[in-house]
């Protein structure tokens, strides 16, 4: 594929940006060849500045739930934006979208609104301290909830005292959580809980009933807020609160990325319990209640309600992860395929490197078709069973292509430093 325009902007952005780009789209620990720079999107594919087309399984790192420029979402923000978007205050668009989203959450008696999943989450546990008056917060080894000082993955520019009073546990294992909150006493303000463990690398796991509701028994023993980080799973998971299902209800949830097609907003969403505490902290920003993402989002939330893209989403990724599975075998490849499969994690058997399913991925690429090596991903509205099905097919074109260059493949050097430093 051609790559020319998107070498000449890395080299520009090079000259203006710190390493090119920063964040989590930094393609430096990506294969090599994989772009950079897009130029358009439009239903379930994306376009790079080269003009290379991809069936897009990243959908943004979650934002496209119905696929790039829903006509029926774009809508509602271009009539929006030709009355006002950013102004002295909000519009009444704000009411509106508080009550639909208190309406479909069930734990939710008030919401509040943000631009970015960091904002959320951040506002989630300051509410929960000012709530309770106590300090500790229990996160999940490994969890992402953000990139603030205090959750960062990465952390330079951080100092010891961000993370003073967060501590540890395993996810889905009850005993971890049990001495955790014992270890933080009379002192624990909150547990941070993922819908499902979705950290980066590893395979993924569904949460274990009995972990999910000894969490919620904790909270009510302890006085401490349970919050449920929704951002990256909400809305893809079910309609409503993700642990619903399992019979758990949050205090608090921090909701982002889908829930308006694209358009940039997330939502503190949280019961009574908390509300004076949400009420009492200090949280804003200059374009935090804009008009036009709400316009978006109480569009996309009627799609929500009212289309089967849910079960749509379901049948396709089943589809895709019996036909991906029958494809690997076929060559001589095993995959480890995880997670729900409309969020799917795929990676091989004895590929602690990630070498293989960096090879992988970039034959993929090379075929048309955009998927991430150690990422979850995420299917979206606007795929078809026709891309599902070019899917599978380009996949068993790529594991014959890997079979017979197995001894040519290079350990990816992040990758391999990586390994070494945790082992």
């Amino acid at each position: 594929m051609n790559r020319t325009k998107d070498a000449a902007l890395r080299e520009r952005a090079l000259k203006v940006i710190p390493h090119g780009m920063y964040g989590h789209q930094s393609v430096r620990i990506l294969p090599a060849g994989f772009p950079q720079f897009f130029e358009k999107a439009e239903g379930a594919h994306v376009w790079d500045v080269d003009g290379n087309r991809y069936l897009d399984f990243m959908c943004a790192y979650g934002p496209n739930l119905l696929g790039y420029k829903d006509e029926r979402v774009d809508a509602a923000a271009r009539a929006q934006a030709e009355i006002g978007d950013v102004m002295t205050g909000p519009s009444p668009l704000m009411v509106e979208l508080a009550e639909t989203m208190v309406e479909m959450v069930d734990h939710a008696d008030w919401a509040m609104f943000c631009k970015n999943g960091t904002d959320a989450t951040t506002m989630a546990m300051s509410s929960a301290r000012a709530q309770t008056g106590k300090r500790i917060v229990l996160v999940a080894k490994g969890a992402y909830h953000g990139a603030a000082p205090w959750c960062t993955p990465i952390p330079a520019g951080t100092v010891p005292e961000d993370r003073a009073h967060l501590k540890g546990y395993d996810y889905n294992d009850v005993a971890s959580l049990e001495a955790a909150v014992a270890e933080a006493g009379d002192d624990l303000a909150a547990i941070f809980a993922s819908p499902f463990k979705h950290d980066a690398f590893i395979d993924q796991e569904a949460p274990e009933p009995a972990y999910a509701r000894r969490a919620r028994e904790l909270c009510d023993e302890t006085g401490a807020m349970l919050i449920v980080d929704e951002v990256r799973a909400g809305f893809r998971l079910a309609r409503g609160s993700s642990w619903t299902q399992l019979g758990v209800q949050p205090d608090l949830s921090a909701w982002g990325k889908c829930f308006a097609n694209g358009h940039p907003i997330s939502a503190l969403l949280g019961s009574n319990r908390c509300r004076e505490g949400a009420g009492s902290i200090y949280a804003t920003g200059s374009f935090w209640l804009s008009a036009v993402p709400m316009a978006a989002a109480i569009e996309t939330l009627r799609i929500i309600r009212e289309s089967d893209y849910l079960e749509q989403s379901e049948r396709l990724g089943t589809r895709l992860r019996e036909g991906l599975d029958a494809a690997a075998k076929k060559h001589g490849f095993t995959l480890r395929q995880s997670g729900p499969v409309q969020m799917p994690q795929i990676m091989f058997a004895d590929d602690a490197d990630f070498s293989v399913g960096y090879a992988w991925t970039q034959e993929m690429l090379a075929r048309g078709f955009y998927l991430h090596p150690w990422h979850n991903m995420f299917l979206c509205a606007a795929m078809t069973e026709s891309d599902i099905e070019d899917t599978i097919a380009a996949a068993d074109d790529a594991f014959a292509a890997l079979a017979g260059k197995l001894d040519e493949i290079p350990p990816h050097p992040l990758m391999t430093a990586m390994a070494a430093a945790s082992a």
